[in-house]
């Protein structure tokens, strides 16, 4: 069981103090606390409020009990797991980086079998108690090291799934596969003789090209964004080696008001996408973050008929709306120099939402020069134009 049991009265008290302060709880406990385990259901507390927005059906569930605040700092959203989990189908899957258990909870949902591996063996209880009151009783749950149970495995899995530990031990971010906890670069051929496929989270920081370079049994790579911030990349494995040229890259935005449709390429269908070159025209394109990392530059003017603004400026333009793009869309005003005259002329108030694409200064810096104030309805974007002229472009959001 876990370290601790709450009682039906610290679950009550949970409940009743959701948007509490938590120091404030620990430095003047309230009237009626004596005979809790407070410091306990304070840091329950703290948990469930990292996880409202995260994992909203875990933190509405009242009798599940959550791990310390860093496993849920830690842990997949529920969005983005829903979203691994509907890459994957078969009869069982293993998860070797259990950790909280939300990617393994959406597993289950798709997946007949779900092995959940998890070296902590606290963190395994309560995740298996959770596991449970989810009323996902498909799920085996297995306290060790995720690598040295697969190796023990006299079959084949359908699936694997690593989440790495992307913190070294100083607690600092880490980026390079060599570098996360487990080194899956090291272990890739024992897993690869384990499972027909893996699914490899990774940080969205990770260069896809040298890790395509690395990862050669690679058939996949999805970049998943949730509100326009990316926040995974996934790299789908299987046998045998696959040119990198034959790898399809998808870029998803997963938004609150509906998900924009994916985008989905060959690798190297990229390089060969015809590009069209304009100055602005009658509305403004900026690709979402996914499709930004997933570097479907070419393909992204071609897919959709729309002009580039410069070879290396990664927005575009055109007369007639495109609606479904993935990203934001705007209506062009004006185009005019970059300078404070300009900007009086051009933006009321001096007040709007600054973007900077292929432009010398960065956005703090060009705010001050040109004595802009952040927000309001206009949107200017600083960037080259194709003869390599800096320019500001102001815009509005378009109506769809």
């Amino acid at each position: 069981m876990p370290l601790f049991i709450l009682t039906k009265d610290d679950r009550d008290f949970i409940a009743s103090h959701l948007t509490a302060d938590v120091q404030s709880l620990l430095l003047r406990p309230p009237a009626g606390s004596a005979g809790l385990h407070l410091r306990e259901v304070a840091e329950q507390i703290q948990a469930r409020q990292k996880a409202k927005s995260k994992l909203p059906s875990w933190y509405a569930n009242s009798g599940l009990t959550f791990p310390p605040p860093i496993s849920v700092e830690q842990a997949s959203s529920e969005r983005t797991a829903a979203y691994k989990a509907s890459l994957v189908s078969g009869d069982n899957l293993a998860d070797l980086t259990g950790g909280m258990g939300v990617d393994t909870a959406a597993f289950a949902r798709t997946m007949n079998r779900v092995d959940y591996v998890e070296r902590t063996q606290p963190l395994a209880e309560i995740t298996g108690d959770n596991l449970a009151l989810l009323g996902l009783h498909n799920v085996s749950v297995h306290t060790g090291d995720g690598l040295d149970w697969i190796a023990s495995q006299p079959a084949p899995v359908d699936w694997l799934y690593l989440d790495p530990a992307r913190r070294d031990d100083r607690g600092g971010r880490v980026v390079g596969l060599a570098d996360c906890e487990p080194d899956v670069l090291t272990y890739l051929p024992m897993l690869l003789s384990k499972a027909r496929h893996i699914v490899l989270k990774t940080s969205p920081l990770l260069d896809i090209d040298a890790t395509l370079r690395q990862l050669t049994t690679t058939r996949a790579v999805h970049i998943v964004a949730v509100q326009g911030e990316v926040k995974e990349t996934l790299f789908v494995l299987g046998q045998p080696n696959v040119p990198s040229a034959d790898v399809t890259i998808t870029a998803v935005n997963l938004r609150e008001n509906g998900d924009q449709p994916p985008f989905t390429f060959r690798r190297g269908d990229e390089a060969t996408a015809p590009v069209t070159l304009a100055d602005p025209q009658t509305y403004l394109y900026e690709p979402n973050a996914a499709l930004l990392k997933a570097g479907a530059f070419r393909l992204a003017g071609a897919r959709f008929g729309l002009a580039k603004l410069a070879p290396h400026s990664h927005l575009y333009t055109s007369d007639e709306l495109v609606a479904h793009f993935p990203g934001r869309i705007f209506t062009v005003d004006a185009s005019c120099r970059a300078d404070r005259r300009s900007v009086q002329a051009n933006v009321p108030g001096n007040q709007a939402n600054l973007t900077v694409r292929n432009f010398p200064q960065s956005v703090d810096v060009l705010r001050k020069q040109l004595g802009l104030r952040e927000g309001g309805a206009i949107y200017l974007f600083a960037t080259t134009l194709r003869n390599g002229d800096k320019r500001l472009i102001v815009t509005h959001k378009a109506v769809i």
